[in-house]
């Protein structure tokens, strides 16, 4: 057990102190998260200069996608408080950071196989839902050519997880700036036809996402084997060893993770199946609405995983007061921003439209009403979309997935999906009834995550630095 000592241990900094350690660590974590979104957020304006039939179908594309890609990148980040407690016993564990960087490439790899292969049935499965034939036909094009986009989009957030348990995340963020103008620019090519491409339509923006994440991991990978911060760890060089007990202790730890992220994403993505079955005008209102949101949830998404290894590293000096310090210090600041980022979606929602669909057309007015009507419900959850996120943060690096991962069950599923389902159709309230019962899920969530940490002596979670 964590003992309290009688004077502040090495390392442990005051408040302020925490505070600027969390933003050091985070902004670049939040930018580089924004980075990714930002490709996807790219992929849907450009969608939406095709059409609106574009648009919705790329939605529903893009949410099988996600669905696979969540599931792996929350196996994965297991990695990143194995590798910050383990740092934190011994600043110089070469080796062990070495074997858990290969283990989780390793999963990466076993994992894609499975999930290509579901994929590549994306028209069927979305005939299966109910979703209109044509927009499924679309979509399932648009799935064949990004799905590939997976191992290299995993293989990146493990080198980003063992960059960010050493505290040096700006590379990742320089990396996904860079994936941000390329993706861009293939898209424009690719999908549009100029440069003397072919116009391949959606096909061609689901070729540019595969493409960018090839490009990130290699560059990211490159960075991690010559950058003199990270060569003494000789990832590549060295022999690829995989130890069986750490293995089953990454599984252990990261499948409740996967399943924590795959129980809030299936709920949105659940959710846009949903609004596909009111009409294609509110399948697109929906994913306007739901690209801004994710935006800002980027940012305390950043200060959890900051969060993460700060209390890992912690964790693995058995120093209560830093742990202390460290969640309370992410869950204030996390707080703070979406609060901020709440009051610019109430205070000028159409100019956040603006940038999805010309507001002054008259085509487009009745989508643009819907939308700002969205805004307002995203608007209404983020303070607890961020202070959840930010708490399941500093409970993984407190090694605790389960429970997590059963108040994501509750909240998102048992309580959350069924509300929004009964408020759209019973109700009669349509989509904004599904974005109720969202907004409702993520707040029950962020309580339980809360009091759990808030508990974490009484439930013995810091036994486990031992």
């Amino acid at each position: 057990m964590l003992g309290r000592t009688p004077t502040m241990p090495a390392g442990t900094p005051s408040w302020v102190g925490e505070l600027r350690a969390i933003l050091a660590l985070s902004w670049p974590l939040a930018l580089g998260n924004l980075a990714q979104v930002a490709m996807g957020t790219t992929d849907v304006m450009m969608m939406g200069w095709l059409s609106a039939d574009t648009l919705a179908a790329g939605a529903l594309g893009a949410n099988l996608y996600f669905i696979a890609f969540i599931f792996g990148a929350g196996l994965l980040n297991a990695a990143t408080p194995m590798m910050a407690r383990t740092l934190g016993r011994d600043h110089n564990a070469v080796a062990p950071v070495r074997g858990i960087v290969h283990l989780a490439l390793l999963s990466a790899a076993v994992i894609a196989v499975p999930f290509w292969i579901a994929l590549w049935w994306s028209e069927p499965l979305l005939l299966a839902m109910g979703q209109n034939p044509a927009l499924a036909a679309l979509a399932g094009a648009y799935v064949h050519t990004m799905q590939w986009a997976l191992l290299p989009a995993w293989g990146f957030i493990v080198l980003r997880s063992f960059i960010s348990a050493l505290e040096q995340p700006v590379w990742s963020l320089i990396i996904g700036l860079g994936a941000i103008v390329f993706n861009a620019a293939a898209n424009w090519c690719l999908m549009l036809g100029h440069c003397g491409c072919h116009a391949l339509g959606i096909s061609g923006s689901g070729l540019a996402t595969s493409l960018s994440s090839l490009l990130m991991v290699s560059s990211l990978g490159i960075v991690a084997s010559v950058a003199r911060p990270f060569r003494c760890f000789r990832l590549f060089s060295a022999g690829f060893r995989v130890d069986r007990a750490r293995l089953r202790e990454f599984w252990r730890l990261g499948l409740p993770m996967a399943a924590t992220l795959s129980f809030e994403v299936t709920m949105f993505n659940a959710a846009v199946f949903l609004m596909g079955l009111i009409g294609a005008a509110s399948l697109a209102v929906h994913s306007i609405a739901i690209q801004l949101a994710s935006l800002t949830f980027m940012v305390p998404l950043g200060i959890g995983q900051a969060a993460t290894v700060r209390v890992g590293r912690a964790l693995g000096r058995r120093d209560r007061e830093a742990i202390h310090r460290a969640g309370w210090t992410a869950l204030g600041l996390a707080i703070v921003f979406m609060a901020a980022m709440a009051l610019i979606m109430v205070a000028a929602p159409r100019l956040l439209i603006s940038a999805f669909l010309n507001t002054n057309e008259p085509a487009n007015a009745v989508v643009v009403g819907h939308a700002a009507s969205f805004l307002m419900l995203a608007a209404a959850f983020q303070i607890a979309d961020g202070a959840q996120t930010v708490g399941a943060g500093i409970l993984r690096g407190l090694h605790d997935t389960r429970m997590p991962m059963l108040f994501a069950l509750l909240g998102y599923w048992a309580i959350g999906l069924p509300l929004s389902a009964s408020l759209a159709f019973a109700v009669g309230l349509g989509g904004i009834g599904i974005w109720i019962g969202l907004a409702t899920g993520l707040a029950i969530v962020a309580v339980l995550m809360i009091g759990r940490w808030f508990c974490r002596e009484t439930l013995g979670l810091l036994s486990k630095g031992a």
